[in-house]
This record gives C-alpha cells, sequence and structure tokens, in this order.
C-alpha cells in the first residue's frame, strides 16, 4: 500500500506526482496492469525470458 502524507500548503499536483512516483516504485501498476487482461502462458514465458536477458 502507497502512502503519501500531504504537507501544509502543499499544492495538490505535487502531492499527486509524488503519490504516482510512489505506485510505480511499489510495483503496484505493474501488478494492476497484468491482472486487467488476460495473458497467454507462451507470452507469459516471453516476458519472462526477456526479462531474465535484460538483467
Amino acid at each position: 500500500m502507497a502512502k503519501v502524507e500531504v504537507r501544509p500548503n502543499e499544492p495538490i499536483d505535487s502531492v499527486l506526482k509524488r503519490f504516482k512516483k510512489a505506485l510505480e516504485q511499489s510495483g503496484i501498476l505493474q501488478e494492476y496492469k497484468r491482472h486487467t487482461h488476460y495473458e497467454k502462458p507462451s507470452e507469459r514465458r516471453r516476458r519472462q525470458r526477456q526479462k531474465r536477458k535484460k538483467k
């Protein structure tokens, strides 16, 4: 769970920017995107192979 505390007199834009960054760093967005659409097992294997190759 990503949390962002709002500082006094802070514009909402900067709070949203920090929140989005926190979501991205925690991996919540990637997890959400992965679960929104069905991924065929062959596509999953190909993605994992590319991820291992990238490292």
